[in-house]
């Protein structure tokens, strides 16, 4: 399979320092607005979370942002996932949105940590019942036998609780990322992408840069 000839020219749009804003989380906001109003994107909320592990391995996987503010941008999952062992071992981490039809990319970098359990005791009880299940059946990335198996537990759970609340699994919650680092990426005519990092010089106050592409 040949790939040389796969590319695409970037013309959509370009981004100048005089329209960014000063603070970043005003500009992941702006442009969150746009994806989520453009129509372009099936869930602008997905963004790729990178960790890595005790011995060094990075790895990668596609989560849902479900809340952002300016402490830091929040997603739910099993702490006892491979994710969660990865976090436990190394709280630097970096997550990546590619909203690729409007010729986009945000990279955030920063810490993590898990967010209160009040937190996510309400977001988990916000879930359809469903998806509550659904995580109580799951002890993520641990290996099972087979689909049937998996199903079975969670039939098994719905008949026991029906009429009845779906306790949040002891494992499970949600994290926060205080970011350190944005980078906003715009494609541009004849590889020329506009790239601007915001790196956090003071506790209220960030430098912004233009980087070649």
């Amino acid at each position: 399979m040949k790939l040389h000839d796969e590319r695409r020219d970037y013309e959509r749009a370009q981004l100048r320092r005089a329209v960014l804003q000063d603070d970043p989380f005003a500009q992941f906001a702006d442009w969150f607005g746009a994806a989520k109003e453009s129509g372009l994107l099936p869930d602008p909320t997905a963004f790729t979370l990178a960790t890595v592990s005790r011995e060094g391995q990075p790895h990668q996987r596609i989560v849902l942002l479900k809340d952002f503010d300016h402490h830091g941008f929040v997603f739910y999952t099993n702490y006892a996932s491979q994710k969660g062992q990865d976090i436990e071992a190394n709280t630097r981490v970096s997550m990546h949105f590619a909203w690729l039809p409007l010729e986009q990319q945000i990279r955030i970098e920063g810490r993590i940590e898990k967010v209160a359990t009040a937190d996510s005791e309400a977001y988990f009880h916000s879930r359809p019942r469903a998806s509550q299940l659904g995580a109580l059946a799951s002890a993520q990335s641990s290996p099972i036998a087979s689909r049937d198996e998996l199903e079975a537990r969670y039939h098994e759970l719905t008949q026991r609780y029906e009429g009845e609340t779906v306790p949040m699994p002891e494992t499970w919650g949600g994290y926060r990322i205080e970011p350190q680092l944005f980078e906003f990426w715009q494609g541009g005519k004849y590889r020329l992408h506009d790239r601007f990092v915001y790196r956090k010089s003071t506790a209220s106050a960030w430098l912004i840069e233009r980087l070649q592409p």
